[in-house]
This record gives structure tokens, C-alpha cells and sequence, in this order.
């Protein structure tokens, strides 16, 4: 993996660049080293761990709660209960969701079936 760009970086992940920026400006992200030209650029470690915020922001883990996590990774191995204790909040939150969606869909579909009739 080569070192890319905020633009590239932008268009792999499908993000905007002021995401990116937002993101290491919050500590999301670590630090990005920038060039002479003062451009930054993403190396391959810093890639892997926007591919963990983004999938992790895709499982619908708030910003908030990511904030958190990156600092208990940052703290090390020590944190290990706590990262897994956060992921199972996170996940309860997520079933609570799937649940409440659930029952909203299946009300729709009665609806719509009273159309059908």
C-alpha cells in the first residue's frame, strides 16, 4: 500500500476530505504527516485505522462513542475489558435499533397490505 493523498484517501474510503480533517482534528485519527508542500499524506497504517473508523461508523457506532475507543486503544493493553465493554454497549444499542426497525417495518408492510386489498 502506498502512501495517498487526502483526495485518494477521500475517494477510497468515500469520504470527504473536511471528514478527514474533522476526524484528525477530534483524534479519530492520529496526526498525518504532511509533506514539504505541507499536503498530508496517508501512509498505510493510517489507512488501516480509517478503515477501522469507517467500519465501525458503518455498524452505526456514533462519533462520540469512537472518540472514546481510539483513546482506550491509545492507552494500550490495559484497556482491553473496557474496548470490549464499550463494543458490547455499542452492540446492545445497535439490537435496540434493529428491533424498533423491525417492528416500524413490519407495521408499514400492514399498512401497505390494507392498500392491497
Amino acid at each position: 500500500m502506498t502512501d495517498l493523498t487526502i483526495t485518494n484517501v477521500s475517494e477510497k474510503y468515500h469520504l470527504k476530505p473536511d471528514t478527514l480533517r474533522y476526524y484528525e482534528r477530534i483524534g479519530l485519527i492520529p496526526a498525518v504527516p504532511r509533506k514539504k508542500n505541507g499536503n498530508r499524506y496517508y501512509n498505510e497504517g493510517l489507512q488501516k485505522w480509517i478503515e477501522m473508523i469507517v467500519c465501525l461508523r458503518h455498524y452505526g457506532i456514533t462519533v462520540e462513542a469512537l472518540v472514546d475507543y481510539v483513546k482506550l486503544i491509545e492507552q494500550g493493553d490495559s484497556t482491553l475489558q473496557a474496548r470490549e465493554d464499550l463494543l458490547k454497549e455499542q452492540l446492545a444499542l445497535l439490537e435496540t435499533k434493529k428491533k424498533n426497525l423491525n417492528r416500524s417495518i413490519k407495521h408499514l408492510e400492514h399498512k401497505i397490505s390494507l392498500y392491497e386489498m
